[in-house]
């Protein structure tokens, strides 16, 4: 069975959920502590939100089925980090919640020969998956867009100070889509006044969005952190939390924001 599921649409964006899997595979349980399998620190939902809008614009959806804890598909191969300097942060092959307690048992995480393999076995087929859709969409349309998603606590204390802001926008500092793909996606954020919003904040996009957005290629990619309080109950069981109503007021905005990218060319 795949470790992914790809969806193809009709039009040229894709929307990428790389930390929405939760399954970890039942040779890894004995390894982790008891509290890991339970995928905590997973993108709650969001292929809920996603895959209606993915539909309805004619996206097409890429999704994984291993939990980030398994490996993290939003980190470089190399694990080389992401926010150089930065406090807290989890790397390929996380061994951390993100509440900084440890995900392995004692002595049970995993060697460098064990990380080539998860790279192999997960993080290779995704990836060849997502260059693959993109190149398709780009040698269609003329343009390959694409629309990575994620969802975070609000407050994580290990990995930022303080509180959020709900909408964290990010292009790679503006290297990774045509500036005024990045002017349009701003100016949905900033025309609305329910969610608190940044753009190229503590957020500015993980590997995903820095290696695939490459605007003279033809490739634009942009990168949504979203506050989990705008479609859920933080404090419930994530499993359960999902909030209809909540999301019912969030999905607009994100639909718009997906609607932007479609309209905006070169």
């Amino acid at each position: 069975m795949s470790v992914f599921r790809l969806q193809q649409g009709r039009g040229p964006l894709l929307i990428s959920l790389p930390h929405v899997g939760t399954e970890i595979p039942p040779e890894l349980h004995d390894r982790f502590v008891p509290r890991a399998l339970a995928s905590e620190d997973t993108d709650w939902h969001l292929e809920r939100l996603y895959a209606p809008l993915a539909e309805k614009l004619g996206a097409s959806l890429i999704v994984p089925r291993y939990s980030r804890y398994v490996i993290d598909l939003n980190r470089p191969p190399n694990d080389a980090p992401l926010y150089p300097g930065a406090s807290g942060g989890t790397g390929l092959v996380p061994t951390r919640f993100f509440t900084d307690d440890p995900l392995y048992r004692a002595g049970a995480e995993p060697a460098a020969d064990e990380v080539a393999a998860r790279r192999e076995t997960y993080w290779q087929p995704y990836h060849y998956a997502l260059q693959s859709e993109l190149m398709r969409l780009r040698d269609r349309h003329g343009r390959g867009l694409l629309f990575d998603g994620h969802s975070i606590r609000s407050e994580l204390p290990w990995l930022f100070e303080g509180e959020l802001p709900a909408l964290n926008l990010g292009t790679a500092d503006g290297d990774a889509c045509d500036p005024g793909m990045t002017a349009r996606l701003a100016g949905v954020l900033a025309g609305q006044a329910q969610y608190s919003h940044v753009v190229n904040g503590r957020f500015k996009g993980g590997f995903i969005t820095r290696h695939y957005g490459r605007p003279g290629d033809g490739l634009h990619a942009v990168q949504l952190e979203m506050c989990q309080r705008c479609y859920m109950d933080e404090a419930a069981d994530p499993a359960g939390a999902y909030d209809e109503a909540r999301a019912a007021q969030v999905l607009p905005v994100i639909e718009q924001l997906l609607q932007e990218m479609l309209a905006w060319h070169p």
